[in-house]
């Protein structure tokens, strides 16, 4: 039950810092502006705590905890802005048309910001994630076919730098749909710059339409985790042995070796024996005499022990330096949102891709589960979708408010109040549509 429980909570958390900040950017904005601020709302619905600021302001939290709003002093609000006007204060209407187009703007930029400030920490703290190496392609497959050998370094998809399965999977899943070919730049583990090779996997209307794309296995690339060294520790039985960093184990005692777990259960159930180890080093194959020193495991049974980890790729910035990588993340991001948009429009992507809140609570809930890091990530990308479908020119959304206050700048007057009627009417009847889509598709993965 507990377990349970966590996916709402954490669908009540993300969208609470989401509404909160995006929130937050109109009303800093407002504020700014002049104009009177006469709510700032989390949640809709009656309000179950408020309070007051020296401004007039009331700062509230409401019923229903999925979604929030400013509510500034409106002209367009008959009867209620007499009520609550006082003197010197100045209305939404008051405003010249940039102001109100920066404060429609100040939500979706205050996501992005969020994401800009989320990717900085991650990028200080820093992580390690398993180094995205080939396995062993499907005969006939896109890798197969072009030569691909397992045990070769993923460090590049169409010229975008990859240090982990995931950004591998982002690079992908920004050519779904498209024809021509996907570029492919790999390495031996640990080989400079210089040895890395190009290789164009062919691509004809990638997974057009299709629901669930599975963007690796339809290429052939099988992730792996091969027996390679990532680390040698000086006073380890490997280093005397002579082993040394990027070294791969093929075979132990003529037994072929596939995977690191493999690698790890030979040594552990071998220990003070003389194991000999055929070994990949630079492009000779070399044997090693290698005897793992004996260790008491935490069950008591003796196991064991020669001093290597597995190659990990450690994704850390300095306080400065991660500055520009967080903007770079963010903004790669955002295009990569923004493309995947657009393909959905065109019927380059599936539609059943849109996610409601169903899915977004059990995408929080599961990262959540997996730790902070984990969850600040999915937090930031969120923050980017949510800045991004704001910013959409559809009447209602802020990008709709920004397109009418471009036009009353280039008419030079507002435009008639038919046209805000019939704009608004629009816009609730496409937003309502895509809530009910997304809808439709979180249950149809639940059932």
């Amino acid at each position: 039950m507990i377990e349970f429980l966590q996916y709402p909570l954490a669908l009540l958390v993300t969208l609470g810092v989401l509404v909160t900040i995006h929130e937050l950017g109109h009303f800093l904005i407002a504020r700014r502006s002049g104009v009177r601020v006469v709510r700032f709302s989390v949640g809709f619905g009656r309000p179950l705590w408020s309070w007051y600021d020296r401004h007039g302001t009331e700062f509230a939290i409401a019923a229903i905890p999925l979604g929030g709003y400013v509510r500034m002093l409106d002209e367009r609000e008959p009867g209620v802005i007499e009520a609550e006007r006082r003197p010197g204060d100045v209305s939404f209407n008051d405003l010249s048309v940039w102001w109100r187009m920066a404060i429609a703007a100040g939500g979706p930029v205050a996501n992005f910001l969020l994401a800009v400030v989320v990717y900085w920490l991650l990028f200080v703290v820093g992580s390690t994630s398993i180094a995205p190496i080939l396995g062993v392609a499907p005969e006939d497959s896109p890798v197969a076919r072009a030569g691909l050998a397992d045990g070769r370094e993923i460090v590049a998809v169409d010229g975008v730098p990859t240090r982990s399965w995931q950004e591998v999977s982002m690079a992908l899943a920004a050519r779904l749909g498209d024809t021509g070919s996907i570029a492919l730049s790999t390495r031996v583990p640990g080989a400079g710059a210089g040895a890395v090779t190009d290789a164009d996997l062919p691509i004809h209307a990638w997974h057009r339409g299709v629901d669930e794309p599975d963007l690796l296995g339809s290429l052939g690339i099988q992730p792996a985790l091969p027996a390679i060294f990532g680390e040698v520790l000086e006073d380890g039985p490997a280093a005397a042995a002579g082993l040394r960093q990027w070294d791969r184990v093929l075979e132990v005692d003529g037994e072929p070796v596939a995977s690191w777990t493999e690698w790890v259960g030979r040594v552990q159930g071998a220990p003070g024996q003389r194991l000999t180890l055929t070994v990949a080093r630079d492009a000779a194959i070399i044997e090693v005499a290698l005897v793992p020193d004996a260790r008491t495991a935490t069950d008591g049974s003796r196991i064991g022990y020669v001093g290597v980890s597995p190659y990990m790729q450690e994704i850390r910035y300095g306080f400065f330096a991660a500055v520009p990588r967080s903007l770079e993340e963010t903004w790669d991001k955002t295009a990569l949102t923004l493309g995947l948009l657009k393909k959905m429009v065109v019927g380059d992507v599936s539609v059943k891709n849109l996610s409601g809140p169903i899915t977004i609570a059990k995408v929080a809930g599961d990262s959540a589960r997996s730790g902070w890091y984990f969850f600040l990530g999915i937090l930031a990308l969120l923050s980017i979708s949510l800045g991004v479908l704001n910013l959409l020119p559809i009447p209602i959304l802020d990008g709709g408010h920004i397109v009418f206050c471009l036009a009353e700048a280039v008419r030079g007057k507002p435009l008639p109040e038919r046209a805000h009627i019939l704009g608004t009417q629009i816009g609730l009847f496409l937003v309502g549509g895509l809530m009910i889509l997304a809808l439709y598709n979180d249950f149809s993965r639940l059932f």
